[in-house]
């Protein structure tokens, strides 16, 4: 039987005022072995987003299968309001879905997705929005610059700058975070040659990116997100899941996959070390003021664009000499060409 009205009927929702959406999948079974700093990493992660950022962002957690212990610390972010949302699937999805349950309801105009292990730093927001603002084809924005990604999903970048001088190589501005990134994956050094040179875009109103990135943080414009795959991902992770969920969709809109030229966050992968303790200690807290980033310039798709620099321009590039001809017109020289054209991480 009911007794009485219910207090919420015919109340509108309020909503809190955001543009900027962060998701964040995670898996932590426990904090043991691998896992054992897994936690630690993931708090500074939320937390130094909740410190840095410039504007009130939204943040989504999706728990995919974590033990109950570790949805318990989760919580705790929602008893103080931290976060705007937190999923738990009690059985292990997979990365992509774990996304995918917030992301196709997701009505802000800017979406960050990243890992669990990324450790933000002061003035993020604020360089990807001017990247995405300096150059109004910028799909895909992350704050982290990377080495060689000059050929990763970048055709479309190729083609329309090939004979411009907006596009070339530029010296790297902050090698020693390149080092850092590499001995997150486990590889003890970076050698000269991969932090000397990266492939840039340059503005008119002279803000440099960085050509290509790696989608384990990225910021993306929200009408991407509307040439998803309708199908959920068939694998937990890996496969082909990154490519048609959180790459190709950017191409299919004719947008650019840019990072900043700064670095502005770091990978800190499975342990949690003192220098990430240290840094993340002397971040400020940012001032949050609304930006309405609906200003900042759409894209729309474009199936002959996407074909024209997917299907036919980018194939020069598995030629050799068409490859050390247009590294050459963009500024490498002779030694620089060698190893360019010479690599593995093309």
């Amino acid at each position: 039987m009911r007794n009485g009205e219910n207090i919420v009927r015919d109340k509108l929702v309020e909503v809190s005022k955001s543009s900027h959406r962060v998701i964040i999948p995670v898996y932590i079974p426990n904090e043991e072995g691998y896992y054992k700093d897994a936690y630690k990493v993931f708090e500074i992660c939320v937390s130094s987003i909740l410190k840095t950022s410039n504007s009130p962002v939204k943040i989504s957690i999706i728990s995919n299968g974590s033990s109950d212990a570790i949805n318990t610390k989760i919580a705790s972010f929602c008893n103080t309001n931290a976060i705007d949302e937190l999923i738990i699937t009690t059985s292990k999805i997979g990365k992509i879905n774990s996304i995918l349950k917030c992301l196709r309801h997701s009505k802000e105009r800017l979406i960050t997705i990243t890992d669990a292990d990324v450790l933000f730093l002061n003035n993020w927001e604020q360089a990807i929005v001017d990247v995405f603002n300096a150059f109004p084809k910028a799909g895909m924005v992350s704050p982290v610059p990377m080495y060689r990604t000059q050929l990763r999903l970048t055709s479309n970048i190729w083609l329309r700058y090939f004979f411009s001088n907006t596009l070339k190589f530029r010296p790297v501005k902050n090698p020693e975070a390149l080092e850092r990134f590499a001995k997150s994956v486990g590889w003890p050094n970076l050698s000269n040659k991969m932090k000397d040179v990266a492939l840039t875009l340059k503005s008119k109103s002279n803000i440099i990116a960085y050509v290509g990135n790696s989608h384990f943080v990225g910021t993306y414009k929200n009408e991407v997100f509307k040439q998803l795959p309708k199908e959920d991902s068939l694998y937990k992770l890996g496969g082909n899941s990154e490519f048609l969920y959180l790459d190709e969709p950017v191409l299919k809109v004719g947008g650019y996959r840019l990072a900043t030229y700064n670095n502005y966050a770091y990978h800190l992968g499975n342990k949690l070390e003192d220098w990430a303790e240290e840094t993340f200690k002397t971040l400020e807290d940012s001032k949050k003021e609304y930006n309405d980033y609906d200003i900042i310039p759409k894209l729309s798709s474009s199936s002959i664009s996407y074909f024209i620099s997917e299907k036919i321009f980018k194939k020069l590039f598995y030629i050799k000499s068409f490859k050390r001809f247009a590294y050459k017109r963009k500024g490498l020289n002779k030694e620089q060409l060698h190893n360019f054209t010479n690599s593995d991480f093309l």
